[in-house]
């Protein structure tokens, strides 16, 4: 007896011959090639927004929604819109911060088999539904104008450290990055200086700047739009 886990593996190491691959190839470079179009297509029209990241699991009654859904809140009076997920806990939490807050709702849905529908506070035309999560993580990198990183799980450590590499590689400008929860971060960060930087000597002390730890929503929200009124920006708004 063998669970999914099982079928994608045996899927993989399974024999096809050069017709079947190259039908199945072709058939998901269409795929990626659509998902790209219609994102691009979509998210340009609504211009660069603010990235909400976090965990899909978190509650209603955890204080960490309720301080997502203050800041998505507080960004949209600033002129921003907001882009999550597209699903529950954290990313409900942004998208209903922003309705109401009557900004810009956006979500980035993913399609799994389990855990995650969208949430009901994305607006009708700004949601999308992705197969492929490396083309949905171009949409947040490409069309956001900054970063809030509230705890969260796997793929919200995914998020988190493709922003920060494509900032520290110059790929994109160097965006604010907020992690909210010094608590919560406080572990992971004290691994990054200790092993990362000091034992192991793998980035250099200026990557520590590429990020900012705080603990209230106001905090967050001064962040980003101190950047932008440093750089004379102001939200696509």
């Amino acid at each position: 007896m063998h669970d999914d886990h099982d079928d994608l593996i045996y899927e993989a190491l399974s024999q096809k011959d050069w017709k079947e691959i190259k039908s199945s190839d072709s058939w998901t470079i269409f795929k990626v090639m659509g998902e790209f179009v219609g994102g691009f297509e979509k998210l340009a029209r609504i211009g660069p927004c603010v990235s909400i990241f976090g965990s899909a699991r978190t509650k209603p009654d955890n204080p960490y929604y309720k301080m997502a859904e203050e800041i998505a809140f507080k960004l949209t009076q600033a002129g921003f819109g907001i882009i999550t997920g597209g699903g529950p806990g954290i990313m409900e939490a942004g998208n209903k911060g922003a309705r109401k807050g009557k900004g810009k709702s956006t979500g980035l849905n993913i399609e799994l088999p389990f855990e995650q529908g969208s949430n009901p506070f994305i607006d009708s035309d700004k949601l999308l539904t992705f197969d492929f999560f490396f083309v949905r993580k171009v949409m947040f990198v490409k069309y956001s104008q900054g970063f809030i990183v509230l705890p969260g799980g796997f793929g919200t450590l995914d998020e988190l450290f493709e922003a920060i590499t494509l900032i520290q590689t110059h790929k994109i400008g160097k965006f604010p990055i907020v992690l909210v929860g010094s608590d919560f971060w406080a572990g992971l960060i004290d691994w990054v200086k200790t092993v990362l930087l000091e034992k192991e000597k793998n980035i250099h002390a200026e990557d520590l700047n590429l990020f900012t730890i705080v603990d209230t929503a106001d905090e967050a929200v001064a962040i980003i739009t101190e950047f932008y009124t440093k750089y004379t920006i102001k939200p696509n708004f």
